[in-house]
């Protein structure tokens, strides 16, 4: 059985969601970041990043939502839940992937973690003003060049429409319309209607 480290309100849900849309046999455990959990010496022992997504397999502990995805997919190809067998359309949906992790997620990060990049008071005001702008930045280049739709490769469903959903349902707190972006928008609400996605926000929200 796979075991799933996650928070609330963290991009650990889009791993959550690919497993239990995968029919995987799963347990899912919550780290409290508000207890500071992620820092205890027991969950350190799991992920010395002290982050998550953090996802136990018989093979071993990996980390990284990019990865998490992609091994979820493979371990279950009847779920069709990435481009296998087509070496391009995987290393696009992979390289989607990677912009959401290196870029998007970071400059979300400066809103609430800027600590990681500095300790002046008034860089860290800086960074926090910064957000709004950047990740409007971040989800217009998505919205112009990078969503096929209607969903993100294209015809078929992916591993990358739940980590785009996970994302972009950050918009608001990070002070941005999400209407500024009607293909995006119009994705979020429809993986909100979908019924894997639903156990899970549910399941997160208990």
């Amino acid at each position: 059985m796979l075991t799933l480290y996650y928070a609330r309100q963290t991009c650990a849900l889009a791993s959550h969601i690919a497993l239990e849309t995968a029919g995987a046999h799963y347990e899912a455990v919550r780290i409290d970041f508000g207890k500071e959990e992620q820092r205890s010496a027991e969950y350190l022992r799991i992920n010395p990043k002290g982050r998550v997504p953090a996802l136990v397999t018989e093979r071993g502990i990996l980390t990284e939502t990019p990865a998490i995805l992609q091994f979820i997919a493979q371990i279950h190809p009847q779920a069709r839940l990435a481009p296998l067998d087509d070496a391009f359309e995987l290393a696009r949906m992979n390289a989607f992937n990677s912009y959401l992790c290196s870029t998007v997620h970071v400059a979300h990060a400066h809103r609430r973690r800027g600590y990681r990049w500095a300790d002046d008071p008034a860089a860290l005001e800086a960074m926090k003003k910064k957000v709004p702008q950047t990740m409007g930045d971040c989800f217009a280049l998505i919205e112009r060049e990078y969503f096929v739709g209607p969903w993100v490769l294209g015809v078929n469903y992916s591993v990358s429409d739940m980590y785009l959903f996970t994302l972009a349902d950050w918009l608001e707190g990070d002070g941005v319309d999400p209407t500024r972006f009607p293909k995006v928008h119009a994705h979020r609400e429809r993986m909100r209607a979908d019924p894997a996605v639903q156990r899970v926000m549910a399941a997160q929200t208990a």
